[in-house]
Parts: structure tokens; sequence; C-alpha cells
């Protein structure tokens, strides 16, 4: 039986494994062709933007960093704030009533939600700035009782004061959704080991159960805000001379100017925007450490790699 397998063993040497085989990529003529014909319809875009004489770049240039828009530009961004602001803490309150077991909380934070949600925001606006005439004072003391301190309500409501509470409010009612939906998506065995912890209520939501939901919740609110700050153009009908109200202004005086104004008014929003999604980039990253082992890069990592890769490939071709 061994003598068998020892004659049958080959001799000589083992032959040499013959050449690799090229793997080839699948050809995908469709997509080339589609690539091909997007980059053709957007160089004609860009062509006709550039050089149609009905933009009126020239004026574009002259109208884009002048005092009067710059000032129309910080009121857009003084009012943004504001209300961003004062919508977060608002829509935290509601979700927070509408998670309790109170049935009073509940009951309300679900009929604010529910009444700003389904109003326009334009008649919030008007409804607020013609609030005077409705209630000329406004008092604080005892409930059904003597008042201890009386206000004018058409001092206090001034066209600034008008927009934020209008944007506040219904942005609250939006981000109490946005909010509340976080929360229930942390899953329910933080909530318990948080409780096995003992640790109190209100740590348990500040340092265990807020921050994850954050991850879920920056996303959406981070759009909350790009329609916020493109929102601030109606408190133009409240009378406050924001970046769309100083661009109508000057319009109106300059009828020929209309074009490049509008243009101006659209590239700043476009900038603002652009920004607000710049930071909910590096936000989601950094509450994304501790649920993903390893983060996207960058995109000035991603350059930094490419440049690398091409320098790489560039030696191995010049090497001798």
């Amino acid at each position: 039986m061994s003598e068998s397998i020892v004659r049958a063993a080959p001799a000589g040497p083992p032959e040499p494994p013959g050449p690799a085989e090229r793997v080839l990529p699948l050809r995908r003529p469709g997509r080339w062709i589609g690539g091909a014909l997007v980059l053709v319809l957007v160089a004609q875009a860009g062509h006709g933007l550039l050089t149609n004489p009905f933009y009126q770049w020239d004026r574009f240039a002259y109208w884009f960093l002048r005092p009067v828009v710059l000032e129309g530009l910080w009121i857009t961004l003084q009012v943004a704030a504001y209300s961003a602001l004062l919508g977060l803490a608002g829509g935290v309150l509601l979700a927070l009533g509408r998670l309790s077991g109170n049935p009073v909380l509940r009951s309300v934070s679900w009929t604010y939600v529910w009444l700003l949600r389904s109003v326009p925001l334009i008649v919030v606006l008007l409804f607020l700035y013609n609030l005077s005439a409705l209630y000329p004072t406004l008092s604080i003391g005892v409930p059904f009782g003597p008042a201890f301190f009386t206000f004018n309500e058409s001092r206090l409501a001034t066209d600034m004061v008008v927009a934020v509470v209008g944007l506040s409010a219904v942005e609250a009612a939006y981000a109490a959704e946005v909010v509340r939906a976080g929360l229930l998506s942390v899953d329910q065995g933080q909530h318990e080991a948080a409780a096995a912890l003992g640790l109190p209520r209100r740590y348990q939501f500040t340092r265990i159960v807020f921050p994850q939901a954050l991850r879920s919740i920056v996303p959406s609110y981070v759009n909350l805000l790009i329609g916020l700050v493109k929102a601030t153009s109606l408190v133009f009908y409240v009378s406050l001379l924001d970046l769309f109200g100083t661009v109508q202004g000057l319009g109106s005086t300059y009828p020929g100017d209309v074009v490049p104004l509008l243009l101006v008014a659209t590239v700043w929003y476009v900038v603002l925007t652009s920004v607000l999604s710049a930071v909910q980039y590096h936000v989601e990253r950094y509450y994304a450490r501790g649920a993903l082992r390893t983060l996207a890069p960058t995109p000035l990592q991603r350059a930094r790699a490419g440049l690398g890769e091409l320098r790489s490939r560039h030696r191995k071709e010049t090497a001798p």
C-alpha cells in the first residue's frame, strides 16, 4: 500500500503557478452616459447664469456688501438666533409634557402642538402684531383678583419682540415632536440601567437619556433651523426690515435692480444654510463617537488622503 503511494508521487520540482488573471470591472455605459448628460446640463446652466445680462452681476456686486443689506442680514441673524434658542427650550418642555404621566400636562402640550402646527406662520405673526387691539394692557397679579403690575402691550410688543415670539411659538411646536422622537429612540434599557444606579430623575435625563437622544435630534432639528432661517423672511409683514424686507424696500426704490437684489438675498440665505449644514455635520460626528467604532473622515481628511494617494501613485510611476 505504501509502495504504490510512493510510486504515484510526481517526480521533479513542482510546476510554477500560472500568471494571475486580471479581474475586469463590470462595464456600466449607462452610468457614464447619465453623468455626461448631467455635466452638459450643469455647464449650460452655469454658462447661461454667467452670460445672461438680465442678472446684472455688476449691480449684484454693488449691493452685496452694502451697509443697508448687512443691517438687514444682522436683523435676520438676531431673529433666527433668538427664535432657535427659545424654540428649542420650548420644544424640550413640550416634549417632556407630552411624555409626562400628568394628564393635564400631556393634554395641554398636545393641544399646543396640534394648534400651532395647524396655523400658518404668517397668521400667527399678524395676530401677534395686532394683539394690542385685543389686549391693550397686560397685568401680573392674583388670578381672577387684583393686579400688582400693569404693562402697556403696545410698548412691550416691538417689531423685534413680535417676530421672535411668533417664530419661537411655532418653532417650539415642531421642535417638540423632534425632541419627543429623539427621546423615544433611546433604548428602554438605558432608562432601567439609570434607575438601577439610583440616579435622580433629573440626572437620568441630563446625563444619560438626553445626550443619547441628541444623535437623533440634531439632524431633524437642523432641518428646522434651516426652515427657520428662511421663515424669517415673513417678519417683513410685521414691519421688521430683515434681509428680505430690506431687499424688498430697495427693489421698490430701484426697480431696475430687482433681479440683482433678489440674487443678493438668495446668496446670503444660501451662505447661512451652508454654515448650518457644516455645523450639523460636525455636531453629528461628535455625538456619533459612542455609537460608531470608527468615525467617518471629514472632508479635509478625505482631501488629504486623496492627495497622499496621488503622491504615492506618482512615486511608483516615476520610480526606476
